[in-house]
């Protein structure tokens, strides 16, 4: 009886010609017909082509598998290999590594498809900025759009035209129009452009794409990797960064994403859980490409990087591209003229309309607002619907760097504002307490939830999660559904019964006495080795005798042949032992002939 193999369609099956459709930063589309042995950095040698783009190592292109995870196009693959989903195939150009001094890029077509991906990160909740910050990105961006203000042309209004955030405040549009008609006022579109790009590099979620996980006591948490190094969010609050300099190795096994490192002169291995092993596999290798990128200073340094250790098979990866100092020597050396950049005019560009009007397609679980500060952390726990958020949000291992210092200060500040309050009237203190709370809507854009979304492509979300309404649901709730998970606290269980086993071992091994069982077990594994040397001896000495007295004319083995030890086993030994072999065979052979 055969066995039966389920395989996926085969290359041959596939036709000559592939349809492929990609989407551009500005949500325009570009077609292109591939064939079957066409690999991945041909599809992008297309896209920088129809752009003239010459500084291309910040790009990639990303599409998603049938199973809704997320990929990005592996240049020296087969496309055909690595799209398991049916033709034609879609995919979207998107910006891979974020340049960490966005001044040194050189050209002004690479610093606007920059600036579009920025403000694709802005509009769907990935890129977070306190209310001053996102201010001035809004006027940015509105001032590479609109020009310079004209009261003839844009009326009171006019902000409303553009859905710059998930989370717009009517407080935020004033002060957006504010900057944008005073500050702004005569910088034309390449140089607002810029400013955006300055400020938003500042901001702790540049360049970060976040990859949803738990750690190991179930809180939920956003991994991303910057130009910075390993950064780890909960909430709207980064609370672990990890140097370049200071991580050692990413390993993963199963769902299981390890970050091995040193903090404080002392390993450091942090533990995180992923929904399925596929999305594990793509965060090992996000992680695997972000620290050579950023962190080697030649592409000839770049190592294979295995998953696991050498005693068990595991995933090899190795990125193929040039890494950041590569790419910032290449682009002072460009010495042709600046190519014409075809913004999208206002209006244009779906990310502004037709998303707008979507359900979206969410790629995050949604998260609890960050606790920055004991004054946010007071105006939280009043509000009644919040209380269960209050002794839940700090069960991450993962402590943020705050000082003492600052906390003193903070909680000075806390007992005069209150006393402050106290003595105000009545419908002052209520004005006061409408403007904070304005303050507070506009301070990380997506205060409910840090819902980082994949801009037109998704990452694998529960049916659950449904669209936009899953935002605006209750933190508690969300908190509490976490907590329900049974598939993660069967992992999480299991992961603490293994920790509490290897204690128990290490007190085992340094109690002095259990000394016998000590001595026992070292004799066990001393005898278990000499088993397996003999046993390796009496497979190998027979074969590499067999190989000695064949007719095999191989160098080593005509080498051994001629040495004196040889011919005397050979002729003292080997050949008497041959000769009463064959003679108690031909005797059997007659004894049985003859019956």
């Amino acid at each position: 009886m055969k066995m039966l193999r389920f395989r996926s369609p085969s290359i041959s099956s596939l036709p000559q010609e592939v349809q492929c459709t990609i989407r551009l930063l500005d949500d325009s589309e570009i077609a292109c017909s591939i064939q079957r042995d066409t690999k991945g950095q041909f599809l992008l040698d297309h896209v920088c082509n129809h752009y003239s783009l010459l500084e291309k190592d910040y790009f990639g292109i990303r599409y998603v598998d049938l199973e809704k995870q997320r990929h990005w196009l592996d240049p020296s693959k087969l496309v055909v290999k690595q799209m398991k989903c049916q033709h034609p195939y879609t995919m979207c150009f998107r910006v891979k590594f974020y340049p960490q001094e966005p001044i040194k890029i050189k050209e002004e077509l690479t610093r606007y498809l920059l600036y579009l991906q920025l403000k694709r990160d802005v509009y769907h909740g990935r890129l977070l900025c306190p209310f001053t910050d996102a201010s001035y990105l809004g006027a940015c961006i509105v001032q590479a759009e609109l020009g310079d203000y004209d009261p003839e042309e844009h009326p009171a209004d006019y902000i409303s035209d553009f859905k710059l955030f998930p989370k717009q405040s009517p407080r935020l549009d004033r002060k957006i129009i504010d900057i944008h008609q005073n500050e702004l006022r005569g910088q034309c579109a390449a140089l607002a452009e810029l400013n955006l790009l300055q400020r938003a590099h500042t901001l702790d979620t540049y360049g970060v794409d976040p990859h949803p996980c738990k750690d190991f006591t179930g809180s939920t948490a956003f991994l991303g990797f910057t130009a910075r190094g390993f950064v780890v969010f909960q909430g709207n609050k980064r609370i672990h960064l990890l140097k370049w300099a200071d991580v050692s190795k990413f390993k993963f096994e199963g769902k299981t994403f390890y970050v091995i490192g040193v903090q404080r002169e002392k390993k450091l291995v942090l533990t995180f859980h992923t929904s399925t092993p596929a999305a594990c596999k793509h965060l090992w290798k996000c992680a695997v490409e972000n620290q050579a990128f950023y962190k080697c200073a030649k592409s000839s340094q770049i190592k294979t990087v295995s998953s696991s250790s050498i005693f068990f098979k595991g995933s090899r990866f190795r990125y193929s591209g040039r890494v950041a100092k590569e790419v910032i020597e290449a682009s002072l050396k460009i010495q042709r003229e600046p190519p014409a950049v075809h913004r999208c005019q206002f209006g244009q560009s779906r990310s502004f309309i037709s998303l707008s009007h979507k359900q979206l397609i969410m790629n995050m679980e949604p998260l609890l607002p960050a606790l920055s500060s004991s004054r946010e952390h007071r105006d939280i726990s009043a509000d009644n619907g919040l209380l269960a958020l209050k002794d839940s949000v700090h069960l991450s291992p993962l402590k943020p760097s705050v000082t003492p210092e600052e906390v003193e200060i903070e909680d000075l500040e806390n007992i005069q504002e209150r006393q402050e309050d106290e003595m105000r009237p009545d419908e002052e203190r209520r004005e006061t307490h409408a403007d904070h709370e304005d303050d507070t809507d506009s301070l990380t854009i997506s205060d409910t939830a840090y819902n980082p979304c994949a801009s037109m492509v998704p990452t694998p979300v529960e049916e659950t999660q449904g669209g936009l309404d899953v935002l605006f649901q209750s933190p508690a709730r969300l908190l509490k559904e976490l907590h329900d998970d049974p598939e993660m606290q069967v992992e999480l269980q299991a992961e603490r019964e293994r920790e509490v086993a290897r204690e128990a071992l290490r007190r085992s091994l340094c109690n002095p006495v259990n000394g016998r069982q000590q001595v026992q077990a070292c004799l066990r594994s001393a005898a278990r080795l000499v088993v397996m040397v003999a046993g390796l001896l009496m497979i190998l000495l027979p074969l590499l005798l067999m190989l000695l007295e064949s007719d095999l004319d191989i160098s080593f083995l005509h080498d051994i042949r001629q040495t004196p030890e040889f011919e005397e086993f050979h002729y003292e030994y080997y050949c008497p032992l041959r000769r009463w072999f064959l003679c108690k065979l031909e005797l059997i052979m007659e004894q049985l002939w003859g019956e």
